[in-house]
């Protein structure tokens, strides 16, 4: 996300409002293909912590090289895919006449590293279910550097706009996926990788794609239905695209604050269901809930009582671009913040509980849920209600807050049915 605010911040300031619109009319179309290989790495995140926990080396090795096996075949098929759609894409996606070029040269730019992208997120996630967070924290946060000096460097020192904050970002992603395998491989841990040895087992790719496939296919489904919204967004012009741009980006950061808890809860609920330790997975739980509740108001409150002087660093400052004014983006952009900045809590329980539910294995359920729920309410908003009432930009971001409260209450109650499955089979296992 700090990839995308640095592109976003720095040519607003340095290039001006209509490259602001064009970096900005890629976000949802970027997230629908990142969400899908992050997806996809949940499910080795979930074999991982399960065989860690339970000291399974042999299958734990087979799981972590079938894993980057699948992370670079991925990605170079993201790359391919995206390097052709990616102007239709954004056709379809009504992008404004006026940044369609601009758009889709950077979002082609983006996609050339795609298996970068997906090599790192593979390598945290095994890093992140053995327990070790850190190091994928601090990888990225030098890559962050690495984003914002280049982006500097591009866009203010060799004026290349749309195009430097590109590259920045490129580079940056070239960086952190090296460092990431570095990490696994030079770690005396047994989930220790071996570039030479990197084959896909079956067996491991198997139980990959039944645990990863639905959280892919659940989190492609979230980002369509935010392509819908985006594209509705981009129906009102481009100073709307380029102030809702700039709150959503400062809104992902939030995002990602209280995604933090649902890889926690993931990740700690696998590690103790390979132990069977059910006590602790239900502390895991309400822990997290707690944790989530408290970033997402704190924070939340916070983008909205400072958020003329968050979105004002997404205004030029530098740039004699008028086709969209300052005002316009701090305007349209505290028109989503408002809304937003008191629920984003909701959406942090919903994701927790489907965090418990994937590290007990169940993945395909909340899938389901989380589709008809959060993406059939969205949708079913936007050809409906949203119209009724008067077709505004708060009608159509009243969506997000509806749909995860219903998703969370649907999520929690079968967390409570399969957790008291599981536990009443482990205790009719102990006493036979």
């Amino acid at each position: 996300m700090i990839y995308n605010a640095a592109d976003m911040i720095v040519v607003a300031r340095w290039a001006g409002g209509t490259a602001l619109a064009a970096v900005g009319s890629n976000t949802a179309l970027i997230n629908l293909i990142t969400n899908f290989f992050i997806g996809l790495s949940v499910g080795a995140n979930i074999i991982v912590g399960r065989c860690y926990g339970a000291k399974a080396k042999d299958e734990l090795h087979k799981v972590v090289h079938t894993a980057m096996a699948i992370s670079i075949i991925s990605g170079l098929f993201a790359m391919i895919v995206g390097l052709i759609v990616a102007r239709k894409a954004l056709i379809l996606m009504s992008a404004p006449p006026e940044v369609l070029d601009l758009a889709t040269l950077y979002l082609r730019i983006y996609f050339l590293g795609m298996p970068f992208v997906t090599i790192y997120n593979f390598g945290a996630a095994i890093l992140r279910a053995a327990g070790d967070s850190k190091r994928p924290l601090y990888v990225l946060a030098v890559s962050g550097v690495i984003n914002v000096v280049l982006n500097l460097v591009f866009v203010v020192g060799f004026n290349l706009s749309v195009v430097g904050v590109a590259l920045a970002t490129v580079i940056s992603m070239i960086y952190s996926a090296i460092m990431v395998v570095y990490y696994l491989m030079k770690t005396d841990d047994i989930y220790k990788y071996q570039i030479k040895k990197t084959k896909i087992y079956l067996k491991s790719l198997k139980e990959m794609l039944l645990l990863g496939f639905p959280a892919s296919i659940q989190s492609c489904t979230f980002s369509l239905s935010n392509i819908v919204i985006q594209s509705t967004v981009n129906s009102f012009g481009a100073a709307v695209v380029s102030g809702v741009a700039a709150a959503t980006t400062i809104e992902n950061l939030v995002f990602v604050a209280m995604d933090g808890f649902y890889h926690t809860c993931l990740a700690f609920t696998a590690q103790n269901y390979g132990a069977k330790n059910f006590t602790r997975i239900r502390k895991v739980y309400k822990r997290c809930l707690l944790f989530v509740v408290i970033a997402g108001l704190s924070i939340g409150l916070m983008t909205i009582v400072f958020s003329k002087e968050l979105l004002s660093l997404f205004t030029a400052s530098a740039s004699t671009d008028v086709t969209v004014l300052p005002a316009d983006i701090i305007k349209f952009g505290q028109v989503k913040m408002n809304i937003m900045g008191v629920s984003f809590f909701i959406g942090g329980l919903m994701n927790v509980t489907v965090g418990s539910l994937r590290g007990l294995g169940i993945s395909w359920t909340p899938m389901m849920v989380s589709i008809l729920g959060v993406c059939g309410i969205r949708i079913l908003w936007i050809f409906t209600f949203f119209n009724w009432i008067g077709g505004s930009l708060q009608a159509l971001y009243y969506s997000y807050p509806i749909s995860w409260f219903i998703t969370f209450a649907a999520h929690f109650i079968c967390l409570m049915i399969y957790r008291r499955k599981k536990e009443n089979a482990e205790n009719r296992t102990c006493r036979n």
